[in-house]
């Protein structure tokens, strides 16, 4: 029994691989926190045990009044502060690096379901459990969840990020090390929970490359999202060029937007998702509400996906990695291995998209 667990033991590793440019600084901040800790709690346990022993009670031992030390005191107080304020700078340095991607970063739509992982690339490809990253290049991942919370989770990355249902999240990393490293929902969501698992594959610039070409088969997301602003009739009502009953789409992505109540919001992606949902939550300057029907629950979250990035694609100043239309740098999976990758992440019960 015990030689059976021996190459299980051998093979466990309590800190996982740095396979990211941000695993480093992040472990740095972990073993500095730790250290500190460990110190402090052997100082202070020391102390007790001295003081303990010193000032213990014996028989023929008057008691004499001692007078506080100002300088140990603040000390004691100051230096403290000072290391807390070493930690906090620090993980608010990493904390607001973790917020902003780069311009240039790869997007990657996520959205979880119970219970599986689905990924959509710009260019319409789609995966189950299953994520293919360039070395080397930003990867930004868009994540949404269709029904409870769930959280996204790579370890060897050092990033995790709660999905949280009816509005967006987004976490990004660098890889930085090929390999192949376990991708796991850390938030309990459901009996099956536990299985809802999957795996990134992070690739040589030209073995991906190799991988990515060909394109989607059903068009890019922008091209769905497009096919299916066509099907909903949003056409009829969002011209392109000319103003009709509804505000005109073309370069509104990442915008400012004047509200009849006389605020300003910026169309982002959580903006955009809002209108499509529920059309009366901010009406703009100039407009009736109850025009656009209510898209909520007749849409997926995958569809709503695909509708901004037709929005997207009208903005000629969306930098190309974010513009649904545009072609994500380097490419992405071509539908033959799409399929393959698909075949392998898929788990028994789930079906395969096409």
């Amino acid at each position: 029994m015990l030689a059976s667990l021996l190459p299980i033991v051998a093979a466990a590793s309590l800190i996982a691989d740095q396979a990211s440019e941000q695993a480093g600084p992040v472990d740095a901040l972990f073993w500095f926190i730790t250290g500190v800790s460990a110190i402090m709690t052997v100082v202070i346990f020391a102390s007790i045990c001295f003081f303990a022993y010193k000032y213990r009670r014996r028989t023929a031992v008057h008691a004499t009044q001692i007078e506080g030390s100002n300088k140990l005191e603040l000390t004691w107080s100051i230096l403290p502060f000072l290391v807390m304020l070493v930690m906090f700078g620090w993980g608010a340095d990493l904390f607001y690096k973790a917020q902003n991607p780069p311009t240039n970063a790869m997007e990657v739509f996520v959205t979880g379901k119970q219970w599986m992982w689905k990924v959509q690339y710009p260019d319409g490809s789609r995966e189950i459990d299953a994520l293919h990253v360039p070395v080397g290049t930003p990867v930004k991942l868009t994540m949404a969840s269709e029904d409870v919370i769930h959280s996204f989770s790579v370890p060897a990355f050092r990033i995790r990020h709660d999905v949280i249902p009816g509005h967006y999240d987004s976490v990004w990393f660098t890889p930085n090390k090929p390999g192949k490293y376990h991708l796991f929902c850390t938030e309990y969501c459901g009996n099956q929970h536990a299985g809802m698992t999957g795996w990134v594959y992070v690739m040589e610039p030209r073995e991906y490359a190799n991988w990515a070409s060909g394109g989607g088969g059903q068009g890019t997301l922008a091209e769905q999202g497009q096919a299916l602003f066509q099907q909903f009739g949003c056409a009829t009502c969002h011209l392109l060029d000319q103003q009709g009953r509804c505000p005109i789409l073309r370069g509104i992505y990442n915008k400012p937007v004047q509200l009849d109540d006389g605020r300003t919001v910026i169309a982002d992606d959580a903006y955009l998702r809002e209108s499509i949902l529920d059309p009366n939550a901010k009406i703009v300057a100039g407009f009736q509400p109850d025009v656009m029907p209510h898209f909520k629950g007749q849409v997926t979250e995958e569809n709503v996906i695909q509708l901004i990035a037709y929005i997207k694609s009208l903005s000629p100043s969306t930098p190309a990695s974010q513009q649904g239309g545009g072609q994500p740098t380097p490419p992405t999976p071509s539908r033959a291995a799409r399929a393959a990758s698909q075949a392998n992440a898929a788990k028994p019960g789930q079906a395969v998209p096409r």
